[in-house]
């Protein structure tokens, strides 16, 4: 069994300590003297119990238990406090203390608490505990996959199917500390325990760390209106609790769980950095421009050739995506309706000779299936070519 001391009373500390460890030599003891060393055993050691003052530097103890229950809903909480004030204990009792112990505590009263907590501890059943750590570990293969896949890295065999599904349509939001100030334990605890707890009351996800600075969200959500809450929210109580300087951003609803590493990627850039891509962008996109004039000549010269998006993309040097949307944003059309349209157009012009059979002019135009170019003719046109033909023959 494995007990942390929170309080900043080194004498106090030092005195439940060696009461516990005189009496339960078999017990690993830490010890904390704020809240922020706390949450960092709590981080790194294996903890049964937790004996917390109210009063001590960062943050209250109670405030410390409710935020912590989350993370580690299997910890049993003990108060120590030199107030007796009744509202102080039923706030305690409220958040799941197990007991709430005045100043200066008796050594008998002390061990009978502590006792009493090794015996319900020992008490659960072992296939009780056994579930919840198998549920624990599948929270963290979650998280480590997701933070994993989030980041733009190989999930190896790994099934994210189950991802997708769950999140057909979502929101993320980052939150950045500056790092250049020096982060705590307290501070990435405090951060992701609040962005959990905003996500769970306004939908369903969970929270991530993507490094020392950073942590994501994942959430599913009513609408866009219950986002711009949760961010407001999040900002609210972030400013109350946490002392570094951050920043907050949120996607947009997304329902393409693939775009969430190129979004992540968007939400990480520093406002410099984004003044930056924008600058370049604009570049680019004139650019780009220029190019897809060059790809028009060209395409207009070979239409009724095996003409694939990808191999002109190749011949101006651009992303097959990339060119797609220039593309759309050049003429107003995508690239296979683009060159349907042309096709369709010379049809038009070969049907007007009579001596020319069908099955001519759709080799002319790059159909080799005559029946193929019958029905993307009607579905252009509204009649068939010999239809057509015919109209104009009149």
């Amino acid at each position: 069994m494995n007990i942390l001391i929170a309080d900043d009373e080194n004498m106090i500390r030092q005195g439940i300590r060696r009461t516990i460890g005189q009496a339960l030599p078999t017990c690993g003891i830490h010890l904390a003297a704020s809240t922020e060393e706390a949450a960092g055993i709590l981080a790194e050691h294996p903890v049964d119990i937790v004996l917390t003052d109210i009063l001590m530097p960062g943050m209250d103890g109670l405030e410390f238990m409710r935020i912590s229950k989350r993370k580690h809903p299997h910890l049993q909480w003990v108060v120590i406090s030199a107030h007796s004030d009744f509202q102080y204990a039923q706030r305690a009792v409220k958040l799941g203390a197990k007991d709430y112990l005045l100043k200066p505590i008796g050594k008998k009263k002390l061990l009978e608490c502590i006792e009493m907590l090794a015996a319900e501890a020992l008490v659960a059943s072992q296939q009780a505990n056994e579930g919840r750590l198998l549920k624990s570990n599948m929270v963290y293969l979650r998280e480590a996959v997701f933070q994993r896949y989030a980041l733009g890295l190989d999930t190896g065999k790994l099934d994210i199917q189950p991802f997708v599904e769950n999140y057909p349509e979502f929101h993320l939001f980052m939150v950045r500390m500056e790092p250049d100030h020096k982060q705590t334990h307290l501070e990435h605890f405090m951060i992701e325990n609040v962005l959990s707890e905003l996500i769970e009351a306004g939908g369903s996800g969970f929270v991530v760390s993507l490094d020392r600075h950073s942590l994501l969200g994942i959430a599913r959500l009513r609408d866009e209106a219950e986002a711009a809450r949760l961010e407001m929210l999040l900002e609210s109580h972030l400013k109350r609790y946490v002392r570094v300087p951050l920043q907050i951003t949120r996607s947009g609803v997304h329902h393409n769980f693939s775009s969430i590493p190129e979004e992540v990627a968007r939400l990480r850039r520093t406002p410099e950095e984004i003044a930056a891509a924008a600058a370049d962008t604009g570049e680019c996109l004139r650019k780009g421009m220029h190019t897809v004039d060059v790809a028009l000549q060209y395409i207009r010269a070979h239409f009724t050739e095996e003409l694939s998006l990808e191999k002109v993309a190749s011949i101006v040097f651009l992303n097959p995506v990339y060119f797609s949307q220039l593309f759309k944003q050049k003429t107003g059309q995508g690239y296979k309706d683009y060159v349907i349209s042309l096709r369709m157009e010379e049809a038009k012009r070969l049907l007007n000779d009579p001596h020319l059979r069908l099955a001519d002019i759709s080799e002319r135009i790059g159909y080799q299936d005559m029946r193929h170019f019958t029905q993307v003719f009607r579905r252009k046109c509204g009649m068939t070519p010999t239809e057509y033909r015919h109209q104009g023959a009149k």
